[in-house]
């Protein structure tokens, strides 16, 4: 039945020979790596003026000029990650370029801050999209989590189809956001030149404003430079690009980032111009689409729709990045090997899954806040911004490529200005961003933990190819089955032992509760197996793990003593159809499960199967 409805909900599997098709262009590259960092700027400029509306309104003019510096880091954070994708084209980012330069440990803060920092995109985007359907319609407000986490399933079945059939999807939401706020900044730069808007901030450019502080000022940008997350997604993703793939990555990299900084730009003019204010209720981008379109006007609601649709999506920039940056951290072993397993579309299904339930619990955590969750937001991404270019300076120095020099020169800005924005995060937000240093020892601990366990297996597994090394060897097996009745599976499984050995033991686990019956069961054993040895161990309590556990190890010491081995063979039937399993009783489940911890004993199943 899970096999019908796993078909039913992501399709049929794919050949291994179609990844090549599932591979992207700039067209499809831009819709589903971009449309986290371009949904950002529908709350982006709102952060900016959540922060200077606390000093007064006329505090909002310093606006234009935080909006001036983070185009400025934009452009220098676009630089940067154009070079990290010629110098490592597989894909990782930020932790391949800390990795490299800086060493193992920057390198696993950098991947385990974007590990966490996709989680909270997820949630981030998701909660957005949220509120910009519960203004356009108030009467959701209070179901907003469960409408979050609903969206968050769907994205998450959405990529389990696979890349192609998601980026085709998502055409549709991120180039009609891009249409609609490409209209909404043209028409409402026409309706200002025209005199149709009028001109309504509070305090003119330049003029000084009572109370403003440097310190407010940093706050203001530290928060308003979470339009630029996401942008790290396409170096991050170059794998999943069609060849030649470094050069396809770059140029999807370079149009997001024109399109992203006319938009933040565009948006923060006509916010200041139109002397917007940042309500609980309504959005910023929602008071100048109702500003340029009207309020109720058809445009006006294809605006929130597009607006709420590719925040939604933007979620699934998380989606396309994370499962690649959890591949590379699972290749250097620090993080599971089931994240390096493709599922049958041809994706990394573990790691699509992972990110969907880390998301869950964040917006539920948060309770759908996104002004909680964006602090902590922009420090995962920062943090290894600061890492990757700083790294790249490093890069530089030792290659010496090209125009070096200028290279590590845009690092350097970029690099400055994110380590600024980290100092003030920490000291402006520290109450928001506090649980990343909670969070990120206990995942570099984890991180180590498991290359360390990998290391192990590794060198326990190594064969020794020494001439003067003899290989163990045993003299003969002793064979325990266990017995819960005489039948058919009984019979079989007596066979199969006694083909094995010629040490074989039946063992059988008796309760008080029907004496009777195990009266009948010892009975019919002998009477159909003379020859082999019929142990009962009796158990005043419903539990058989415990006494088959105590007998095998007894049995097992005397073998080993011997030189011998000891097998538990452990009989069950297999029903014919999957969903019968949950008519019967999972005891030899447990039993393979309880066996499976002692070193001296080998496990087995002997599976009869069921006809109908």
């Amino acid at each position: 039945m899970w096999r019908y409805l796993k078909r039913l909900i992501i399709g049929k599997p794919l050949k291994s020979s179609d990844e090549g098709g599932q591979s992207l262009n700039k067209f499809k590259g831009l819709a589903l790596l971009s449309s986290d960092a371009l949904s950002s700027v529908a709350y982006g400029t709102e952060q900016i003026t959540a922060v200077l509306l606390t000093l007064s309104v006329a505090a909002l003019v310093y606006q234009i000029w935080i909006a001036a510096l983070v185009l400025v880091l934009l452009f220098a954070i676009t630089l940067s990650y154009q070079q990290i994708i010629y110098a490592y084209p597989s894909g990782g980012g930020a932790y391949l370029v800390a990795s490299d330069n800086w060493g193992r440990t920057a390198g696993l803060v950098a991947g385990g801050s974007l590990l966490v920092d996709y989680m909270l995109t997820v949630a981030v985007s998701t909660t957005s999209g949220t509120e910009a359907i519960t203004s356009a319609i108030p009467s959701l407000y209070n179901h907003r989590v469960l409408i979050a986490c609903l969206i968050v399933i769907l994205i998450m079945l959405l990529n389990l189809r696979g890349m192609r059939e998601s980026a085709s999807i998502l055409t549709v939401p991120v180039y009609l956001f891009i249409f609609m706020i490409f209209v909404m900044i043209i028409w409402g730069g026409y309706n200002i030149a025209t005199g149709k808007i009028s001109y309504r901030a509070a305090t003119g450019l330049g003029s000084p404003v009572q109370g403003m502080t440097l310190l407010l000022f940093f706050k203001a940008f530290s928060s308003g430079s979470s339009s630029l997350t996401g942008v790290e997604a396409i170096s991050n993703s170059v794998p999943n690009f069609k060849k030649p793939k470094e050069k396809m990555a770059s140029h999807t990299l370079a149009i997001m980032a024109l399109i992203l900084g006319f938009f933040f730009g565009g948006i923060t003019f006509l916010s200041y111009y139109m002397g917007i204010k940042p309500t609980s209720h309504v959005t910023v981008l929602s008071q100048i689409g109702a500003g340029v379109f009207g309020h109720g006007g058809i445009l006006f609601y294809v605006l929130q729709l597009s607006t709420a649709m590719i925040l939604a999506v933007a979620a699934n920039t998380g989606f396309s990045a994370f499962p690649i940056l959890a591949y590379n951290l699972a290749r250097d072993k620090f993080l599971p090997h089931a994240y390096l397993d493709k599922g049958d579309r041809l994706g990394y299904s573990n790691g699509i899954i992972s990110l969907a339930i880390g998301a869950l619990i964040l917006i539920i955590m948060f309770k759908g806040e996104t002004n909680l969750l964006v602090p902590l937001y922009s420090i995962g991404v920062f943090i290894p911004f600061t890492l990757s270019q700083s790294g790249m300076i490093i890069h530089w120095r030792k290659h010496k490529e090209g125009a070096w020099v200028l290279k590590s020169a845009i690092n350097f800005v970029g690099a400055l200005i994110s380590l600024i924005l980290v100092i003030f995060l920490l000291l402006l937000h520290f109450a928001n961003v506090w649980p990343y240093f909670v969070v990120m020892p206990l995942l570099i601990f984890m991180f180590y933990r498991i290359n360390e366990h990998y290391r192990n297996v590794s060198e326990q597994l190594e064969v020794n190819h020494q001439a003067n090394e003899i290989p163990e060897t045993f003299s003969g097996s002793t064979v325990i089955v266990l017995i819960s009745d005489v039948t058919a599976v009984t019979t079989k499984a007596i066979a199969y032992a006694k083909s094995i050995s010629d040490d074989v033991i039946a063992m059988h686990v008796s309760f008080d509760a029907n004496p009777e019956k195990e009266k009948k069961t010892a009975s019919d054993f002998k009477k159909a197996f003379p020859e082999i040895r019929f142990v009962d161990i009796h158990s005043s309590y419903r539990s058989i793990i415990n006494p088959t556990l105590r007998f095998c190890d007894v049995i097992a010491k005397r073998a080993e003593d011997d030189g011998n081995t000891t097998t538990v063979l452990v009989p069950q039937f297999v029903p014919k159809h999957h969903w019968q399993h949950i008519l019967h009783n999972q005891n030899g489940l447990r039993l393979r499960a309880a066996l499976n911890s002692r070193q001296n004993i080998i496990v087995s199943t002997y599976n009869y199967h069921l006809k109908n």
